[in-house]
């Protein structure tokens, strides 16, 4: 990868950023949030000027616990919303390629099984703060909005849920297929095969105890949040 081609990683400080550093991909770069502020558009011209990057993965923003989103909306805006934005506008300016981690949360969650031409329509703050980041990267059309179901290893949680469908896939096999997904454009669901989040982690921790959505009292999940993925298995030929 020529010095042209480096491509800029917000968020890298995150639980998947950290992953993806381990990888040692040539050329990708890490700024901390005194470098590269995404609410400032100033601050982000500025970084962009000095190191020139090709691509930009934006991991950057609020995410868990999903309550944060109720609790401070304000926040929630301010880093899913409006810095998504920042980001899309200075791209727009530069002509750099915009890459998007967005998730399964912009989906209803009733049905499952949703294809990328699905309508969206999310139950929570939290889908509707990084629905609201989608809507900024639609519009730039040098982009990819990939909507990811994934979670750490091991599975930290010694609760699993029995009735609620979703895709999980784990860090790493996101992170180590990075150069292959940024290649694309449009929207891109990924995640694992269609199971329950109890059958997911019962498969790597023989210890983990079934709960039922009943017992969940704060709206975090919905019966069918997942994804089809078969454009995504059909990018590697093979079911991960």
């Amino acid at each position: 990868m020529t010095k042209k081609n480096k491509i800029l990683v917000t968020g890298g400080s995150g639980r998947f950023g950290e992953i993806l550093k381990k990888q040692n991909f040539k050329d990708y770069i890490f700024p901390n949030k005194r470098e590269l502020d995404i609410t400032n558009v100033k601050s982000i011209k500025k970084f962009i000027l000095r190191k020139k990057p090709k691509i930009i993965i934006h991991l950057a923003g609020l995410s868990r616990p999903v309550q944060l989103h109720d609790k401070n909306p304000i926040k929630s805006i301010n880093l899913n919303i409006i810095g998504t934005s920042n980001l899309v506008m200075v791209c727009k300016k530069y002509n750099i390629k915009f890459v998007y981690f967005s998730t399964n949360y912009v989906y209803p969650g009733t049905k499952g099984n949703y294809k990328e031409s699905d309508p969206v329509l999310p139950f929570n703050n939290y889908g509707w703060s990084k629905l609201g980041g989608e809507s900024a990267v639609h519009m730039y059309k040098n982009s990819l909005i990939l909507r990811i179901c994934m979670t750490e290893k091991p599975f930290l949680h010694k609760k699993a849920l029995s009735d609620v469908y979703f895709n999980f896939i784990f860090h790493e096999e996101i992170a180590k297929n990075i150069p292959k997904l940024i290649r694309l454009k449009g929207v891109l669901n990924v995640g694992g095969p269609i199971r329950t989040i109890y059958s997911f982690a019962k498969k790597h921790n023989s210890k983990v105890k079934k709960i039922t959505l009943k017992k969940i009292k704060t709206i975090v999940f919905k019966k069918n949040m997942s994804m089809n993925v078969k454009k995504f298995n059909k990018i590697y030929k093979k079911k991960i």
